[in-house]
């Protein structure tokens, strides 16, 4: 006699409905976890990816120190804008606002001054960027136009100069963060005859006079600076 088949247990209506129940609340249980979540900042145009308009009046913070290559007394600083002081043989930005025929780049000529229109001849020598700006709105107003406000941006620097033992010796275009060895690579490189760990660099301060140090390699180089290469002894 065959054994009779075994009844198939079918899953109860219990365990199905816990299935479906399990499923339809996973996505309720992460909306749940989610909602209490703070939303995501909202970068405005004005934010720090944005450009910021220049301004003759430098943000600063008197509580941090100065940074490595900042400008500042003595040889060893780099060039900071702020704090850069005009001379003879740059260039500049001058943007007056709301008044495009006044806006333009103009060049400081060996004394010092620029010629501005209106105004005429303006010194600029020895004043930083926002110190010029200040100045040509105070010689703007009030008999040309009435509270004005102007903006100064450097927009090349006067040459260094490069003496002695190197291949082209002369004046060349400065560019910011450059070293002594930059300048001689710009300079064409050492002559057999030239020492090339030990410089002389000459370097005119705030009241006109000239101070002469000796550099290495890896000294800044300011604008006006003159760079001598000295010759070495066999």
């Amino acid at each position: 006699m065959l054994p009779s088949r075994l009844p198939r247990k079918s899953p109860s209506r219990l365990a199905i409905l816990a299935v479906v129940a399990g499923a339809l609340a996973l996505p309720y249980t992460a909306y749940a976890q989610n909602a209490g979540q703070p939303p995501a900042p909202n970068v405005s145009a004005g934010g720090a990816a944005g450009g910021a308009i220049a301004s003759n009046e430098p943000a600063s913070n008197p509580g941090a120190p100065a940074g490595p290559g900042m400008g500042g007394p003595g040889v060893g600083g780099g060039v900071a804008a702020a704090d850069y002081q005009l001379g003879p043989g740059d260039r500049v930005r001058i943007t007056v606002f709301g008044q495009q025929d006044l806006s333009g780049e103009y060049a400081v000529d060996g004394t010092g001054t620029l010629s501005f229109p209106l105004v005429g001849q303006v010194h600029a020598g020895s004043l930083t960027a926002g110190q010029l700006g200040k100045t040509l709105e105070g010689s703007l107003s009030p008999n040309y136009i009435k509270n004005p406000h102007v903006s100064v941006e450097v927009l090349s620097y006067r040459p260094f100069y490069i003496l002695g033992e190197v291949k082209t010796p002369g004046s060349y275009a400065y560019v910011s963060g450059m070293t002594v060895l930059n300048a001689v690579a710009l300079a064409g490189g050492f002559t057999y005859r030239a020492r090339d760990d030990d410089f002389r660099l000459q370097r005119t301060a705030k009241d006109g006079s000239k101070t002469q140090v000796d550099a290495e390699p890896t000294t800044p180089v300011q604008p006006g600076d003159v760079i001598t290469v000295r010759e070495r002894y066999f």
